[in-house]
């Protein structure tokens, strides 16, 4: 087999999804056969010392502080934005301008204003190539629902209860990370977790949601200690609270709404950080005319079916183990029979579709570009607006 074709890649942001984006662009050539191969050229961030040792570890070749001068390196082909979302319009939209592919984390901006500046210069870019991480559709057991979904093994999809249960920011003793701050986050869980499963109900079910009904939006804690450190690679790890100094928390800490979708689904969605007791409980269940499934991430590698024409009397819920051949999409490229992946593995997954379509070939599970993921944020933003109005909202307002 020839070598493959090499692309350098520029990544701003170098913590928790600095590690996930780095551990992919490392291994995706090692499990998959690639006609294009990305180079870690460049990584961008705001400490050159910890940069630096950052770059060491996970084997990028260059690091530096200016992310405009990186961006519009002759030498990149592709940037990958990492970093709080109110700097994502700004860098894909140098990233855009200066002929580059783009690859950003979710969701695609803090504010509707944003979002829909950076799906319209991606419009107009038309030798350039943009992803959005959604990553969660590259779960062999998500990408297997989305399967089922698609065969009609569903048949008429009548309900959709999606849900993203975090406990992490229960605790008033946590402090005032970016994540509470609405300058630089947009929103709280609505955005961080919310974005993730109405990305996830879209996927399955192959529909648009027409109309949040009615949402209502909570902050628990009203203002928390500023912190005296930055984070590490987890979501408040690493970060002190010294010295008593309070700051207003000015986003939300739980989400819920309501919603039809187009094609005559009624729908739940609840995000949150104060669900006690549960870290990471991220995933749906839809129900339809001829079966349901329901997947949460916290068993990643199962997928429980029901098929309402079974014979009753052996009719039930079925735990599918999406580990295996004829069921994990990516098997081919990955372990044995019945041998698990984990959550970095759908970054790998991801990678090696980015890298299908810069290579003009199709991805193994649909990749979500600009156009796609600013449909997730008008979802987001009627949400927002129905809470704040009391109402419910269409969906295509935010055209």
């Amino acid at each position: 087999m020839p070598a493959p074709r090499t692309m350098n890649v520029c990544m701003i942001g170098y913590r928790f999804m600095g590690r996930a984006h780095s551990n992919a662009y490392m291994k995706v050539g090692k499990f998959f056969d690639l006609d294009i191969q990305p180079v870690m050229h460049t990584v961008v961030g705001r400490n050159q010392s910890d940069l630096e040792g950052f770059a060491g570890r996970w084997g990028w070749q260059s690091s530096t502080t200016d992310w405009k001068k990186a961006i519009t390196d002759p030498t990149i082909d592709i940037v990958d934005i990492g970093t709080p979302n109110n700097q994502h319009m700004d860098m894909a939209l140098l990233a855009l301008k200066a002929g580059k592919h783009v690859f950003c984390e979710k969701p695609l901006a803090a504010t509707l204003k944003d979002a829909r500046a950076m799906r319209d210069a991606a419009r107009k870019a038309k030798k350039s190539k943009t992803f959005v991480s959604y990553s969660y559709r590259r779960v062999p057991a998500l990408a297997l629902a989305h399967q089922l979904a698609k065969e009609g093994r569903l048949g008429r999809i009548y309900h959709v209860r999606a849900f993203y249960l975090q406990g992490w920011a229960s605790s008033p003793d946590i402090p005032l990370v970016w994540r509470f701050d609405k300058e630089a986050a947009g929103s709280g869980s609505h955005g961080d977790l919310g974005a993730h499963i109405i990305d996830m109900a879209r996927f399955v079910t192959g529909d648009e949601i027409d109309e949040v009904t009615g949402a209502i939006s909570e902050t628990f804690i009203k203002e928390r200690t500023i912190p005296s450190a930055t984070a590490g690679a987890g979501i408040a790890s690493g970060v002190k609270a010294e010295g008593g100094k309070k700051g207003k928390v000015n986003v939300d800490d739980a989400v819920l709404f309501l919603a039809r979708f187009k094609g005559g689904a009624v729908a739940t969605f609840e995000s949150t950080r104060f669900a006690t007791g549960d870290e990471n409980k991220n995933g749906l269940e839809i129900n339809g005319e001829f079966g349901s499934i329901y997947f949460n991430f916290e068993d990643l590698n199962n997928l429980m079916y029901f098929d309402a024409r079974a014979d009753r009397k052996v009719q039930g819920w079925t735990k599918i183990q999406a580990s295996v051949p004829g069921v994990h999409p990516y098997a081919f490229a990955w372990w044995p029979t019945a041998h698990p992946g984990g959550y970095e593995h759908a970054f790998i997954n991801q990678t090696y579709d980015m890298m299908q379509i810069l290579a003009g070939k199709e991805p193994v599970v649909p990749l979500p570009d600009f156009e796609d993921a600013y449909k997730t944020q008008m979802v987001l933003e009627a949400a927002v607006v129905a809470a704040k109005e009391k109402r419910a909202v269409k969906v295509s307002r935010f055209k």
